[in-house]
């Protein structure tokens, strides 16, 4: 079972070189993606005239998340892994693949590179805060679930959505038998979340990524089901590692973790 591969880390890891590197590697690539996916949408709503809940806006923020996470985990692949998101690392965590202490540093990294996007979002736009939350009303910012879909069918469509990205992220590039399936991991992991948004995002704003959610909602002071945002997602990629891990890798074939190195 994946639980029993869990590890804390030692205190030395926090501040190991490689370590600090692959964190630095999670920031600049989630704000890479969460600028252009966030920036996207708001592009696209000014051209249209607040036209971004139309199934075209829908469409070209699919279009700009799956190109933006497939140029963020590209770039960071060799570094930090690509994970980008902390759903993703929390997966790799509950099934052994990364300790405790570097997990968390990639999530700070993770949220605060979505901050700093953000962050450059607002003061580039001229402060169009209302335009920070994609995919649904973005001149209503408290506005996060679309009419008819209460908390609780949000967060079913989080856990689902999220289960199938971490899974992918498995078997194409976390799986040690992943072989040159390897290669078009980036891609298929930006064509998971292109697709699940366009399954949910009319209905939750499909998130499937606690650290997307955190930089808007910071930087505009929004917090509505904002919770629903990060339990979903950590449901479901946890899901996703436990069941990748324990059905198809297996102690066998199991990787060592980066922590042995320290």
């Amino acid at each position: 079972m994946p639980i029993t591969r869990i590890a804390i880390g030692t205190p030395g890891e926090a501040s190991h070189p490689d370590a600090l590197k692959a964190a630095l590697a999670e920031f600049f690539s989630t704000l890479i993606f969460v600028f252009a996916g966030e920036g996207s949408g708001m592009a696209f709503n000014k051209l249209t005239n607040d036209g971004s809940t139309t199934p075209a806006g829908l469409v070209a923020a699919s279009l700009a998340h799956a190109f933006g996470l497939f140029v963020g985990v590209s770039v960071a692949a060799n570094i930090s892994g690509g994970h980008v998101n902390p759903a993703v690392t929390f997966g790799a965590f509950i099934g052994g693949n990364i300790s405790l202490l570097r997990g968390i540093l990639y999530w700070i990294a993770q949220c605060l590179g979505s901050v700093v996007a953000c962050l450059l979002l607002k003061f580039s736009t001229g402060g169009l805060l209302e335009m920070l939350y994609c995919f649904l009303d973005f001149n209503n910012s408290s506005l996060l679930l679309s009419s008819g879909v209460s908390v609780w069918n949000a967060l079913v469509f989080e856990i689902v959505m999220t289960f199938g990205l971490v899974y992918t992220v498995y078997a194409t590039a976390i799986d040690p038998k992943k072989g040159s399936l390897g290669i078009i991991a980036p891609i298929a992991i930006g064509f998971i979340v292109g697709a699940n948004i366009l399954a949910g995002g009319a209905f939750d704003g499909a998130s499937m990524n606690p650290a997307v959610s955190f930089g808007p909602a910071l930087v505009s002071w929004t917090w509505t089901h904002h919770w629903v945002y990060w339990v979903g997602p950590l449901i479901g990629g946890g899901i996703a590692g436990v069941i990748y891990d324990t059905i198809f890798i297996g102690q066998g074939t199991h990787e060592q973790l980066p922590s042995t190195d320290y």
